[in-house]
């Protein structure tokens, strides 16, 4: 099944809660209203035609100048060999996004890299918690504002360059 016919499975399904579609890129992708994505998530997975049985991976994206952070979701079905991207988007002041560790169990480390990394919270998680940085760290390395402390308890955050 090719993104269009994929895409059009979504839309008869979801209709209005299907936000943009860009089947010409080289990963076509559907955005989606985040919180329908675990119900879509559990359609794609379970649909006969479907099968999207992998999370291939998750990701985010800090828009600034949009105020939204965006969290991409590369699926893929190993009975039918297609694949589509999903995306969500959520606001930067207020990132939340529900989970798909219950359709996806690969989402659990993803989903929280993407919160240590870009604050998103995954609403549902069951263990939701900082997975590359201190629990104590403050700010979120990805966001495009952040600003790296010059120290982290005492230790000094600089660094020369290896480049010269």
């Amino acid at each position: 099944m090719d993104a269009a016919a994929i895409c059009e499975r979504i839309k008869t399904h979801y209709g209005d809660r299907v936000r943009q579609v860009e089947l010409t890129a080289k990963d076509p992708w559907i955005l989606v209203d985040s919180e329908a994505i675990a119900e879509v998530g559990r359609f794609l997975h379970d649909a006969e035609d479907l099968r999207f049985g992998a999370l291939s991976n998750l990701s985010g994206v800090d828009y600034k100048d949009g105020g939204y952070i965006e969290v991409v979701y590369h699926l893929y079905s190993y009975p039918y060999r297609h694949a589509i991207v999903i995306k969500v988007r959520t606001p930067r002041d207020a990132a939340s996004v529900p989970t798909v560790e219950c359709v996806w169990k690969a989402a659990n480390w993803l989903e929280r890299e993407v919160y240590d990394l870009l604050g998103v919270t995954f609403k549902g998680h069951p263990d939701l918690r900082r997975l590359l940085m201190p629990e104590d760290w403050v700010g979120y390395p990805l966001r495009k504002d952040f600003v790296e402390p010059a120290e982290y308890h005492g230790i000094s955050t600089r660094r020369e360059s290896l480049l010269r």
